[in-house]
């Protein structure tokens, strides 16, 4: 099985031939460039907690220093994302040498889209874009005040470990004129005393480009985790973009039942009532008794039959009273259809979005038709109504009771059906009934 490429230096560090890929050269790289834009930062942000170093001093009164403190946590907090954001972009971008995964910006400024103009316009969209408010901004000055302060200790460690390591391959050579040469916290006055540490420096050799690696991946990992969407962000943005391709689909698939309905009830049904007419009349023209006249009437009776039974496929397909009328009026006339006495109680305070109409219509077309053919119930009702802003749809009846989403009842459909536009549906049904089966689905103010 083929392995995947690495996508960053640490998990390149992980693999064999690590030392003879680019990865530890990408790593060198990055740690290398890494005081550019520390140092870059580190002079503004100095400059920010001068007065906390005023504060320091013993010959300020305590209420001075105080003063000092609070106007330095002002420097720091209002000026201070204005270094980290232009910092951030840099990063991320540099980033790519020890991370190939692209990362992009999680604060959400309308200068990115302008940005693409021009360098200038990049510079300018990373200092428009500030908005105090976003939480992506201020880990963005995190990670600039842990570039200033933490990664030069790191990087001063590291610095030390590869002049000790050099310290240590040359000591026969220091020390050959006889002279003490200190080599951390041991001396040696000799060659030949220095010759375990030459042989300890050339394995360090071998382990440098690990921990360099170590240091720049761990580097990355954090610059990735603050400079880019944290995982609740990336979270909530993915939820979103479901949503919202989710009422894409709910609302393409509610304009494609209309069109079919409208192509059904002003083409195939206007042609099968011409259709009708003219076997009417062909009916009246022949004898009643004759061999044509008996085929004629059959087809006029099939015809008509065909009708009804396009009427109703229209009506299911998207009814037009729900369309002219709305929900309260279409709810009874499921009532009027159904075998079932059904009673109809509907206080809706004027017409409801489209999509939550057709919803709700269909979960209780639905019920209605589950009620009729497994329940054995005598009587049903339907209620609708509008509760802070949720249309509420109740269908109850006095039967047997035991309804199981899990027998193939089509409860599962309707449940799916409802979480489409994020509402939700309840049922109780206990064995010997009553059923009482609720659909709540959110709704926007109702038009008068």
């Amino acid at each position: 099985m083929p392995v995947s490429a690495p996508h960053s230096v640490l998990e390149a560090a992980g693999r064999r031939r690590f030392l003879v890929t680019a990865w530890p050269w990408r790593g060198a790289a990055y740690l290398v460039t890494t005081p550019i834009p520390a140092l870059a930062a580190a002079v503004p942000f100095g400059l920010f907690v001068l007065p906390w170093a005023a504060a320091l001093s013993s010959r300020h009164p305590v209420s001075a220093r105080l003063l000092l403190v609070a106007l330095g946590a002002l420097l720091l907090a209002g000026l201070g994302p204005l270094i980290a954001a232009p910092l951030a972009e840099v990063e991320r971008r540099r980033l790519t040498l020890v991370d190939t995964r692209p990362l992009a910006s999680a604060r959400s400024h309308g200068a990115r889209s302008h940005g693409a103009r021009s360098h200038g316009a990049r510079s300018h969209g990373a200092w428009s874009g500030v908005r105090y408010g976003e939480a992506a901004l201020w880990r963005e000055m995190v990670y600039a005040c842990l570039l200033v302060t933490v990664a030069p200790i790191l990087y001063g460690a590291l610095l030390m470990v590869v002049l000790l390591d050099i310290g240590l391959v040359l000591s026969p050579l220091l020390a050959r004129d006889g002279s003490p040469v200190a080599l951390g916290l041991v001396e040696v006055s000799n060659p030949g005393e220095a010759v375990p540490y030459t042989l300890a420096g050339l394995a360090l050799c071998c382990a440098l480009p690990y921990l360099a690696a170590l240091l720049a991946g761990a580097h990355g990992a954090v610059a990735r985790a603050l400079l880019g969407h944290g995982s609740g962000e990336r979270l909530r943005a993915e939820l979103v973009e479901v949503a919202r391709s989710r009422a894409r689909l709910v609302d393409a698939f509610e304009a494609e039942r209309r069109r079919i309905e409208r192509d059904l009830h002003d083409g195939a049904q206007q042609r099968l009532i011409g259709l009708t007419l003219q076997l009417g009349l062909a009916r009246m023209d022949l004898p009643s008794g004759s061999a044509a006249g008996r085929s004629v009437a059959n087809a006029h009776e099939e015809a008509k039959l065909l009708m009804d039974e396009l009427r109703e496929l229209i009506r299911g397909i998207h009814p037009r009273v729900l369309t002219d009328r709305g929900l309260a009026a279409a709810l009874g006339e499921l009532a009027d259809r159904s075998p079932v006495a059904v009673d109809v109680r509907a206080d809706l305070p004027g017409r409801l979005p489209a999509h939550e109409e057709g919803t709700a219509y269909f979960v209780a077309a639905e019920a209605l038709a589950n009620v009729a053919k497994h329940s054995g119930a005598g009587r049903a009702s339907v209620s609708a109504h509008v509760d802070d802003d949720v249309l509420v749809v109740e269908i109850e009846d006095d039967g047997h009771g035991g309804a199981d989403p899990a027998r193939g009842t089509g409860l599962t459909g309707l449940a799916d059906r409802v979480a489409v536009i994020d509402g939700r549906m309840l049922l109780s049904s206990p064995a010997g009934g009553p059923t009482l089966l609720r659909v709540e689905l959110p709704c926007s103010r109702p038009s008068e």
